[in-house]
């Protein structure tokens, strides 16, 4: 149909649908590279996408008479750096399984933990004694069979039987367990084993990607994603006062069995050992930093045991509130003059802390140069210092600052719970 003007009417409704398909075109289009080009797992595995340019006019300009949109394929990867990284370490993750015998059963990781933190199974006979049956995780750190683990995954056990990923069930032996970091070595007798790469947790963030891999309930080779949730977590924060560690806390499923089992970052690096989760609690688990750990387990293959920097102090953070409570209620002759700092409330006999003459009632303000305003800086400062190392302590008594210096012992066997 023509108008009395001779133009034709049905091309322009045919030309605003061909602009508008062509536009919604190109927002899908972008839509779907954005999208492929966001997510993580393809950002380092992008196709370099090739754009054909109009032909250009003498003057420079574009024709826009043979301009055209082309398609542009970006390829999907089926895998994410959570696959790789459990493809990279699965095969050295282990199951492990211990005996005890034993007369009553024990809270494995004191106060605040679960008695069946990894699913034990305890027949008993008429009097009272029984076969403690439980599953534990670790994980290979040298071809020849040696791997790490919780001490209370395998502390006191009769037998310990490791099951690798590939089936085989082999018998192991512990070379040593740590109770006050709550880390132990075991060892197979096998050769070429997969082992996992050892990241570094000195620098952790928190909001980092966290992938945990163990046995948790029964359940092999389970694989569970979250965050570094903290870091340095004190063993009172955790509940665990008898531990010596600070503690990585992450929302990455942690449940009974999955103790002694790694804890990756996103490269598929070990950067702890899965130990504890809180009574109650939901998205709360905690892991022992892999470099204290490494630390402590080089000690348990060479010797059998660790030792552990000692002072002999019992102490508690400064407050102006404690210091006023104190004030009303200490020894006439101690007076504490000052609201800050470490406050020294008993003193070990014997310890390198009555060798070097601290007293109760002494506030701690510096070790090293290093201003210390809570208990744990202090407890953090020595566990990081090996046996014999000499320490400057600067000290506030009675309104006076006193220097000392405290060389360090080692953790008497009576005080590692």
């Amino acid at each position: 149909m023509k108008n009395t003007t001779g133009k034709v009417f049905w091309k322009q409704p045919l030309t605003y649908l061909l602009l508008l398909t062509g536009a919604v075109g190109a927002l899908l289009g972008e839509r779907l590279i954005f999208q492929t080009i966001s997510s993580p797992e393809n950002s380092s595995q992008l196709t370099q996408l090739s754009v054909t340019q109009s032909p250009s006019k003498s003057d420079g300009t574009s024709s826009s008479e043979s301009s055209s949109w082309l398609p542009v394929r970006v390829p999907i990867s089926n895998s994410n750096f959570i696959v790789d990284a459990v493809q990279k370490v699965g095969p050295a993750v282990v199951r492990i399984n211990a005996s005890r015998t034993v007369s009553q059963r024990p809270n494995m990781f004191g106060r605040g933990i679960p008695e069946d933190f990894y699913g034990y199974e305890s027949p008993r006979s008429p009097s009272g004694r029984g076969v403690e049956q439980g599953t534990g995780s670790g994980f290979i750190i040298s071809s020849d069979g040696n791997i790490l683990t919780n001490a209370h995954v395998v502390e006191g056990s009769t037998t310990v039987e490791v099951v690798l990923k590939d089936g085989r069930r082999l018998q192991g032996r512990v070379l040593g367990t740590d109770s006050v970091t709550d880390v132990a070595v075991i060892k197979i007798d096998a050769d070429n084993l997969p082992t996992v790469s050892l990241g570094d947790s000195n620098n952790l963030q928190p909001g980092e990607w966290a992938i945990a891999i163990g046995n948790p309930l029964g359940l092999d080779n389970s694989v569970t994603v979250g965050i570094i949730s903290a870091t340095g977590r004190s063993s009172n924060d955790v509940g665990v006062p008898d531990k010596r560690v600070g503690f990585i806390q992450t929302d990455a499923a942690i449940n009974p069995g999955n103790s002694g089992g790694p804890l990756l970052n996103q490269n598929g690096e070990v950067i702890g050992i899965n130990t504890a989760i809180i009574d109650g609690a939901q998205g709360l688990g905690f892991a022992i930093p892999i470099n204290n750990a490494q630390q402590i387990a080089q000690q348990l293959i060479r010797v059998g045991k660790a030792e552990h920097a000692y002072l002999g102090i019992a102490m508690q953070t400064l407050t102006p509130e404690l210091k006023q409570e104190l004030n009303r209620n200490f020894n006439t002759n101690i007076q504490l003059f000052t609201d800050q700092g470490v406050l020294v409330m008993q003193v070990v006999p014997g310890s390198p802390a009555d060798k070097s003459g601290l007293k109760p009632g002494d506030i701690i303000q510096k070790i090293d140069n290093q201003t210390i305003s809570e208990s744990e800086n202090v407890q953090q400062i020595v566990q990081n210092k090996t046996v014999g190392s000499l320490l400057e302590l600067e000290v506030n008594r009675n309104g006076q600052n006193l220097n000392f210096q405290v060389r360090t012992g080692n953790l008497p066997s009576r005080l590692r719970g």
